[in-house]
């Protein structure tokens, strides 16, 4: 029997790690990492030798296989990736439902499949660090539930998203990269009203870690009058 572990790691401070997720990295026969160069100072961090293998959203499309093909063998594996949980807006879903997909065509007489305890693979989840949950519980929001949109599409569609996102009732959140920060920030100022509040969460569990909260506006006026700023992993929240 063999192990798949979906592993998150550290969305910027490496003293993040769990125990369990620093106990499994070291105990796997190899670890596959959306990008080895990242993971290798966690690994150095805490003396992790566990060899690597790359497996970036291109090479999971393109060859899930490969992991399988070791899971059947016997091989116990961990995927992680840059920063966060896999398959949350990282690479990782692709493999997955290949792996379901096998073990369910494999335990076929078995009605529904447990996929956490079985006789061949087990996919076994590895909770930890999230940039979701982490701007969540600083975010204040009264609101028991809210709407996820992963990282917005780069080009088609995103107009009439943002206008979706101004007549939701629903707090909204999702994911940006600064590059398209000020992009972002221009349509939302275009859309909403002054009655949304938008949180902006940059560089969290970091040095320069911000929350920042005000309209649309406000917000877009702090990034042009602070350049310096417009870079790191950024979090939304519209409420």
């Amino acid at each position: 029997m063999s192990h798949l572990y979906i592993i998150a790691t550290p969305i910027g401070n490496l003293e993040d790690i769990t125990l369990r997720a620093l106990r499994l990295l070291g105990e796997v026969d190899l670890i596959f990492s959306e990008d080895t160069r990242v993971t290798r100072k966690l690994l150095d961090r805490y003396g992790i030798k566990t060899p690597m293998e790359r497996l970036d959203a291109k090479v999971e499309a393109k060859n899930p296989e490969k992991v399988l093909d070791l899971l059947q063998a016997g091989k116990n594996i961990a995927l992680v990736t840059d920063a966060g949980t896999p398959g949350i807006s990282d690479p990782g879903s692709i493999l997955i439902r290949k792996l379901k997909s096998l073990l369910l065509f494999k335990l076929k007489n078995e009605k529904p499949v447990n996929f956490s305890h079985n006789e061949l693979i087990n996919l076994i989840s590895v909770p930890g660090p999230s940039s979701l949950s982490a701007s969540l519980s600083v975010s204040g929001l009264k609101e028991s539930h809210f709407e996820f949109l992963g990282f917005l599409p780069h080009k088609k569609g995103r107009e009439t998203l943002f206008k979706k996102i101004s007549e939701s009732k629903t707090p909204v959140a999702f994911f940006e990269s600064p590059h398209r920060l000020m992009k972002t920030l221009n349509s939302l100022n275009k859309h909403l009203g002054k009655n949304k509040k938008v949180q902006v969460f940059r560089e969290l569990t970091k040095i320069h870690e911000e929350t920042i909260e005000g309209s649309a506006s406000e917000i877009l006026e702090y990034f042009l009058n602070n350049p310096d700023k417009v870079k790191g992993e950024i979090v939304f929240i519209i409420s």
